[in-house]
């Protein structure tokens, strides 16, 4: 697929503008959230994204439209999963209810930067030593594996390594401040819980990353379909933290379904190697990939509707990759 630097620059403006018009229209005034605003927003984002993919498709063929809707359907799986981890941030640090629309907004912008470093890095790795596949294709194994282990698990933002740095090293207030990132405590400076907040969220996307861009590559080698893929399910992210976040504890199979599929793109990811090593030796398809993708998603949904049916107390969790951090964490 061959992208031209006028066709990246403007995607980029129109993210850029899609990012303005939330923060201008919904984000700039603090308020609390309702389920009306954030549908439309939902479906807003959604619709863009398959636009884009029928856009492809009609204008570099089914394959190209193909890669792009499986890799949205990674990305958007896989984002569900992140707004767990950000309910638990947002909870854990008792932020503000009218607050969660700019937390959310700035991490939005947080990831796109760090997944446009993490897909730039990734595509020239792949282009210069094919045995990048088989490192991707571990690392999604050893998450999918990690993920499963620890399924009934929620990770907690203590655990994050940036998070107890910030606290050691700086004054932290109590108390949020409006919308101020920094205020003042006896004559100093001091940082409010809103900026530690969107640290976190920064800080534990590049977690996400570390499983979301193999994975997408998994499905597509295109950067530029990689990119659209993470930007467009990024952007909706914030709608469907506020549309979901009720149902979110009922997808108590939601960690294990998300194990299954990157498992399975690991090891399409190590096939595809070894299939550019010996052609005789098949890889999947993208075709089938999507397919197996929403089969699982499929039965996520409709297997945790009946346990939660049947045990009304089953209760969803995010699921962590690493065991709990037992160190005293030593505040300012």
């Amino acid at each position: 697929m061959e992208v031209s630097l006028v066709l990246w620059a403007v995607t980029i403006g129109g993210i850029i503008g899609l990012i303005v018009l939330d923060f201008v229209t919904v984000s700039h005034k603090p308020h609390e959230v309702q389920f009306k605003e954030a549908l439309f927003w939902s479906i807003f984002y959604i619709s863009v994204a398959i636009a884009f993919g029928i856009a492809m498709w009609v204008w570099e063929g089914s394959s190209i439209g193909t890669q792009f809707f499986a890799a949205y359907l990674v990305e958007k799986s896989l984002s569900v999963d992140n707004l767990f981890v950000f309910i638990i941030i947002l909870a854990q640090f008792a932020v503000p209810p009218s607050l969660h629309q700019r937390v959310l907004l700035i991490g939005v912008v947080l990831a796109l930067i760090l997944r446009a470093i993490f897909i730039a890095v990734g595509a020239a790795a792949l282009a210069a030593f094919s045995f990048t596949f088989v490192l991707f294709g571990a690392i999604l194994i050893w998450t999918g594996i990690q993920l499963a282990r620890h399924r009934n698990e929620d990770p907690e933002p203590t655990d994050n390594v940036v998070v107890r740095v910030v606290r050691k090293r700086f004054l932290v207030s109590d108390h949020y401040d409006g919308t101020k990132l920094f205020t003042r405590i006896d004559g100093r400076k001091a940082i409010t819980p809103l900026l530690l907040v969107m640290i976190a969220i920064g800080s534990t996307d590049v977690l996400f990353a570390l499983d979301s861009i193999p994975a997408t590559f998994g499905v597509t080698q295109e950067p530029y379909l990689v990119f659209a893929a993470n930007a467009f399910a990024l952007l909706g992210l914030r709608a469907l933290y506020f549309l979901l976040k009720g149902l979110l504890d009922k997808l108590v199979y939601l960690s294990t379904g998300l194990a299954v599929i990157l498992v399975f793109i690991g090891v399409k990811l190590i096939l595809t190697w070894v299939h550019e090593l010996n052609n005789d030796i098949p890889k999947i398809p993208t075709n089938l990939s999507l397919a197996f993708i929403g089969l699982v998603l499929v039965i996520v949904a409709v297997g945790s509707w009946l346990k939660v049916r049947k045990d009304p107390s089953a209760v969803a969790h995010a699921g962590r990759l690493t065991e709990p951090h037992h160190e005293e964490e030593q505040g300012s």
